[in-house]
């Protein structure tokens, strides 16, 4: 306002604006710098204000030409609204303005253009002002009403460019808004405005068709009833196609077809738009005939969705959408439920045409959301008159039902590999979720696995559903939170690229946040759901749930990324990583001990794997309960050889292996989640800084008060689990062993060993002095996680983290430094 010609203007519009549908406090302050900027009236004798104004909105609008309009009408609608009762009404005013000078601007335009020789130089602005108008007439038409005269000669504008056909475009959409509002149109202004809309539909592309069809269809519709006018046309095209679909018959591989392609491609298109806008069933189109047009006309367009060319196919479909929109109840037909479900689950099938189909449920929701509102519209304006139990909702329930036909295959789209098959099929979601047409907790796992895409628009969308949802319906995010990470899991691995990498569950940008901590923070709030959710993931870990290692290390991930902000989640998980330990880890130990053979009898007996996994679920579970329940003195003597020097025991534990390797990987398989919690549990206590006695002290059932501290995270304190990666990488699970291999993992067997005698700090430690036993627990973790003293591994893991990813894990998936 105070310095008008500021270069960064409107750079600085632009981001403001696109915050109208912020939180009130923002969405209030962007109502009112816009009011001030552009909605107040200016005085008349100011031109130089009223240009500068107008490019200023214009110069906005041609910058968001690519990311969508909505913003202007939220904010038109907004600004309109607040005025509604007031008397004085500066905003309409200020609207009326706009629009006047807009059109003398372009009319202004026009002519300095036809003075110089330099014609469709600069009709960037054009576009940009005709496009400003459109916005204007979609929230108010009448502004527009009065200067309809004046924007028909451009739908006659002569193409060549982009632009050119913007303008035609923008125009048609102005005048299908305005002409039903003007009282008297002359005839010859009418009848000129269906020519000029026939011969752009007969001469050119989809985009110009679909928009001057529209047009022509609220002009015939709602003001000239010169219906046939358009049944000439439509049957112009209805004739090609059946002609086209004879000749096909008779022989598919004729060239006369492959040389009426675009005629083939256009009739496809111009049928369906036509029907979309008309319905040709009326007496007024097709007079006293007994023929059903939308039963003709639907076989038709099937009859080509079988053609062996993918663009004519996609041609098919998008006729059938508009054809759709018109009788919605088509889409009950056997034939059309199963081509849409075929499409949609199809894996091999073309990219293209799934997406074909879900832009035409997502266009069919969009049109039956706009006739809601209009009807709501016409509703209110009668309503004191009428009758509450006659109103129509005949066709939400029509809508509701369509969608529970295709609900399944649209949600299952989001794990589609390519972006824009998820992005409309979460499209079509939203607007089925927006309308209330299914039971939003079937949808609840499939949006929480959407808010982890890579692309910020998708994940701000389904994060916005799950909010919404969360609003209306308390609880049912948290009730289907485990689901939606698992679900999430399986997005990330449709989307990862490079199957050689393992699935990862954080963001690889500097703020490596976790791919769920949307989810988290709606759940936190609440203690009980929160601890809930924890346990739920951590039990995945356990050595009975059998969830597959890249699963456990997604898992992982996320829990080491989390947004935590009381001392108490994180100390919370650290207890129960303990307790998991604890009842895993001896499970692990007892079968690993179960299934290597007795030395001193020399029996090499080798197990077979069910013998060897039945032994280590059933037997090992109530011995490893006796074992954690025994005191701590008694059960290291019971376990412990290891004051033997340990290359012996290595030798020892070699010796005693049985030749059938199974028990080893299952070994090596399941010690991974153990890992992984080792892992996560020094992460968490590097990141926040804990003492052992802080996490030994906790109790969950104490009050929350006493842990609602804030957590100081420490910084650079990176999540790598090393062995994990290398295991994954290597393949470990489906690979041969080697005597390396073997070696390692007896290794590691060794360290897990020493390390659950240890698990327990001593009770009766004395401040300050480290005892021997807390040593030997260090020591093992140390050798657990792969060198590095634990106390400071977060520099250790950040150095690893360079190197160890690019570098492909070796043969050893458990190999030490």
């Amino acid at each position: 306002i105070e310095q008008p010609t500021f270069p960064k203007i409107t750079e600085m519009c632009v981001k403001m604006i696109r915050r109208v549908n912020d939180e009130e406090g923002i969405k209030k302050l962007v109502n009112e710098t816009f009011q001030k900027l552009w909605f107040t009236p200016t005085p008349h004798h100011d031109k130089e204000a009223m240009t500068r104004k107008i490019l200023n909105i214009t110069d906005v609008v041609a910058a968001c030409r690519d990311t969508g309009y909505d913003w202007f009408e939220q904010l038109l609608q907004n600004l309109l609204k607040s005025e509604e009762d007031a008397s004085y009404k500066p905003v309409k005013k200020a609207c009326t303005q706009l629009v006047d000078n807009l059109v003398e601007h372009i009319l202004k335009y026009e002519e300095s253009l036809s003075d110089s020789d330099n014609k469709g130089v600069n009709s960037g602005r054009l576009v940009a002002c005709i496009t400003t108008l459109f916005l204007f007439s979609k929230i108010r038409p009448q502004l527009m009403v009065k200067h309809a005269m004046t924007m028909q000669p451009y739908l006659t504008t002569k193409c060549s460019t982009q632009n050119d056909f913007m303008v035609i475009c923008n125009v048609a959409k102005i005048l299908e808004l305005v002409v039903p509002l003007m009282e008297h149109p002359s005839e010859t202004f009418l009848a000129t405005i269906e020519e000029d809309l026939m011969k752009l539909i007969i001469k050119y592309g989809m985009t110009v068709v679909q928009h001057c069809v529209s047009c022509l269809g609220a002009v015939v519709n709602k003001v000239t009833q010169n219906y046939k006018f358009v049944w000439a046309c439509f049957n112009r095209y209805y004739g090609a196609l059946s002609k086209l679909k004879s000749q096909h018959q008779e022989d598919p591989n004729s060239t006369i077809l492959t040389a009426n392609k675009p005629a083939l491609l256009r009739s496809l298109f111009t049928v369906g738009a036509l029907c979309r806008h008309f319905d040709f069933d009326q007496e007024d189109f097709k007079g006293n005939s007994k023929v059903n047009i939308k039963d003709k006309v639907l076989e038709l367009l099937m009859y080509f969705t079988k053609h062996s060319d993918e663009e004519v196919q996609t041609k098919a479909i998008i006729g059938l959408g508009f054809a759709f929109i018109q009788h919605p109840s088509l889409m009950f037909e056997q034939e059309v439920k199963t081509l849409y479900n075929s499409i949609l689950s199809d894996k091999n099938c073309s990219v293209n045409l799934k997406i074909q189909v879900l832009k035409n449920l997502q266009t069919y929701l969009q049109e039956e959301d706009t006739r809601m509102q209009q009807a709501d519209r016409d509703w209110k304006k009668v309503a004191k008159q009428e009758d509450l139990k006659e109103m129509g909702d005949i066709s939400s329930g029509m809508s509701s039902s369509i969608m529970q036909l295709y609900l399944k295959q649209v949600l299952e789209a989001f794990f589609h590999t390519q972006s824009n098959v998820r992005h409309f099929a979460l499209n079509v979601i939203a607007l089925t979720l927006n309308q209330g047409l299914i039971h939003p907790v079937q949808c609840v796992p499939y949006l929480i696995a959407m808010g982890t895409d890579p692309e910020p628009s998708m994940r701000n969308k389904a994060d916005q559903q799950l909010v919404e949802i969360d609003k209306k319906y308390a609880g049912f995010i948290h009730m289907k939170a485990v689901a939606g990470m698992k679900m999430s899991y399986q997005v990330q691995q449709a989307i990862n690229t490079c199957p050689k990498d393992p699935v990862r569950g954080f963001r690889h940008d500097e703020s490596s946040s976790a791919l769920c901590s949307h989810l988290y923070s709606m759940i936190r709030g609440n203690r009980q759901h929160r601890r809930a959710f924890l346990i739920s993931l951590l039990n995945l870990f356990d050595d009975t749930a059998k969830t597959e290692v890249n699963m456990l290390l997604y898992i992982a991930d996320n829990l080491a990324c989390f947004p935590y902000q009381t001392q108490e989640e994180p100390l919370f998980i650290m207890h129960h990583i303990d307790i998991t330990l604890s009842v895993s880890g001896s499970n692990l130990l007892q079968s690993f001990k179960e299934s290597m053979v007795k030395d001193k009898k020399k029996e090499r007996k080798p197990l077979s794997d069910e013998e060897t996994e039945s032994d280590s679920n059933s037997g090992s579970e109530s011995e490893s309960e006796e074992e954690a329940s025994k005191p701590r003195r008694l059960r290291k003597r019971v376990d412990s050889d290891s004051d033997s020097d340990e290359e012996n025991d290595i030798n020892a534990v070699m010796k005693c292996l049985p030749e059938n390797s199974a028990p080893l990987i299952e070994f090596a398989n399941v010690s991974q989640g153990i890992l992984l919690l080792l892992m996560l549990k020094q992460h968490l206590k590097n990141l926040c800084g804990f003492s052992d006695s802080k996490i030994q002290k906790y109790s969950p059932s104490e009050s929350a008060k006493v842990y609602d501290k804030t957590i100081n995270r420490k910084t650079g304190v990176h999540f790598h689990p090393k062995q994990t990666l290398d295991f994954l990488r290597s393949d470990m699970a489906n690979s041969k062993i080697t005597e390396e291999v073997k070696r390692s993992i007896v290794k590691q067997y060794l360290d897990f060993k020493l390390l659950m005698e240890h698990l327990d700090p001593d009770e009766e430690e004395e401040d300050g002095e480290v005892s021997a036993s807390t040593n030997a627990r260090n020591k093992a973790i140390t050798s657990l996680l792969g060198g590095g003293s634990p106390k400071n591994n977060a520099a250790e893991t950040e150095d690893d983290e360079s190197d160890g990813e690019d570098r492909g894990g070796g043969t050893s998936g458990v190999r030490r430094r």
